[in-house]
């Protein structure tokens, strides 16, 4: 062979070869990155080739499939009571992918989770083509429609969220407004100016916000069972009713600011229990201050602040600053300055104090299964903390109640033997609380037996009402009502 034949041989030689390294790092190497590239359009394809799973409550499906008109999506989702469901579902779409537990748990509801294998392989041999499984969640629909209700029934902005105190099982995840997913589960151009319709350029109301989950707010004097908590925990006092060394006026200190009640209240040297019942200022920004940034901090961090939660889905972290100052600190202490917290976190305060001391982990799915309902994984309930001792959160409980009995909570009293504590807030909201103020409430249900089966946590955000009408009391604590008695009710 010649020269110039042989370097011709010897160049198209090194490009069989390369060639060859190619198309094996391709399949070999960079196989299971391209099955599940998002812009591969096979892989699309193939995720709405079939029904989708459901995701269950209670027993009966919240979302189904159906067939699509056109295009190469065989089957969309589609949505029972959409926009009750959606903080919870989250959206499956064809056209903008997927979100919450339908994204979280694709593979599953698909039927591609490699946990699904065994069953998938017994569905080849035997003919059936590859079906979903399902997400089984906590969810109790009575309380979820309680919550939701309530919240419309405002017309504002809101949240809701219930927790099982024992468990850390949520029962009702509400948030308002909302969307309804089926609106844009398809791929036409309908589904996209549905789509367009809810972002929050479109639309100032941002409906596809998880308020629930995803909105801090100031929490304002529901806050003050945190501070509360604090001073039992550190021995500031050790029971509900003795005298507090809380002068009124009370200049901050480091400052010649006084601290100022709402209204008339006299709050000289309550008890904490008297403090919380008509909810003193003064008394909690003392403690706050007395107790110090760090002490404050780390009371607040053991109820599940300055840390994300994932239920699977995630919640974005409250706060509870550090390196404050003491006047800084008795205004975070009272839910103000840069104290903030999402609805799930302030559920999760009352259900700590309603189990005893005890916080358990929230969350929402309870179990994945297969297309035929054999159990894939199932959620066990698992301790997060222990905010307070059993004594400390029973003294908790007394003051808590208290507000229910006889003071700024008789919205929530429920009748039949239940027992219900909990704590009203109205929190400052704009530049120098010039927008109407958030009306916050938690609480939790005991039954005779002592046992508690619910703690909620309600914000409503109602711009267009009159600002004096504004309470926690009289906004949050009615909507509080309906949902822990939608959970007692459907116990029986």
């Amino acid at each position: 062979m010649n020269k110039p034949l042989r370097r011709i041989a010897i160049f198209c030689g090194l490009l069989v070869l390369a060639l060859l390294i190619r198309d094996n790092y391709l399949q070999y190497v960079r196989a299971d990155q391209l099955s599940s590239d998002k812009d591969n359009r096979r892989v699309a394809i193939e995720r709405y080739a079939n029904p989708r799973g459901d995701i269950i409550v209670d027993g009966n499906p919240i979302t189904g499939s159906v067939e699509s008109k056109s295009g190469d999506f065989k089957y969309k989702r589609t949505y029972k009571n959409g926009p009750m469901w959606a903080p919870v579902t989250g959206y499956s779409s064809q056209a903008f992918d997927g979100s919450q537990l339908e994204k979280l748990n694709d593979g599953i509801l698909t039927g591609n989770d490699d946990r699904l294998f065994f069953r998938n392989t017994l569905d080849m041999l035997t003919g059936k083509p590859r079906q979903g499984g399902n997400v089984v969640t906590t969810l109790n629909a009575a309380a979820q429609k309680a919550a939701f209700d309530g919240l419309r029934s405002r017309g504002g902005k809101g949240a809701v969220v219930a927790l099982e105190p024992s468990t850390g099982k949520i029962l009702a995840l509400a948030s308002y407004p909302s969307y309804n997913p089926s609106s844009f589960a398809g791929n036409t151009n309908d589904d996209a100016k549905a789509w367009n319709k809810l972002q929050k350029k479109n639309n100032p109301a941002d409906p596809m916000l998880n308020r629930a989950l995803r909105e801090t707010y100031p929490p304002g004097s529901t806050f003050k069972v945190v501070t509360a908590a604090a001073a039992l925990e550190n021995g500031k006092y050790n029971s509900a009713d003795e005298p507090t060394d809380s002068p009124q006026p009370w200049i901050m200190t480091g400052t010649h600011t006084e601290l100022k009640n709402e209204g008339s209240i006299r709050c000289k040297n309550v008890s904490m229990r008297e403090a919380l019942r008509i909810s003193c200022n003064t008394v909690f920004g003392k403690i706050g201050a007395d107790l110090g940034n760090d002490k404050m901090l780390a009371e607040a961090k053991k109820f599940g602040f300055d840390s994300e939660q994932f239920t699977p889905v995630r919640s974005n972290a409250s706060v509870f600053s550090d390196h404050m100052n003491d006047s800084q600190t008795a205004l975070s202490s009272i839910g103000q300055y840069n104290t903030a917290a999402t609805p799930l976190q302030m559920a999760m305060v009352a259900s700590a104090v309603a189990n005893d001391g005890r916080l358990m982990k929230p969350y929402m799915v309870s179990e994945l299964q297969s297309s035929n309902v054999d159990p894939v994984t199932t959620t066990d309930p698992q301790e997060l903390s222990r905010p307070l001792s059993p004594k400390n959160a029973q003294v908790l409980q007394q003051m808590m109640e208290t507000v229910v009995k006889d003071g700024t909570g008789t919205n929530a009293q429920i009748g039949g033997g239940v027992t219900v504590g909990g704590k009203t807030g109205t929190a400052q909201h704009g530049v120098a609380n010039s927008a109407n103020p958030y009306a916050w409430f938690i609480s939790y249900a005991k039954l005779s037996d002592g046992s508690s089966p619910v703690a909620v946590a309600v914000v409503v955000e109602d711009e267009n009402a009159n600002r004096d009408d504004i309470s926690g009391g009289g906004l949050a604590a009615p909507i509080a009502k309906k949902v822990m008695e939608a959970v007692i009710n459907s116990k029986k």
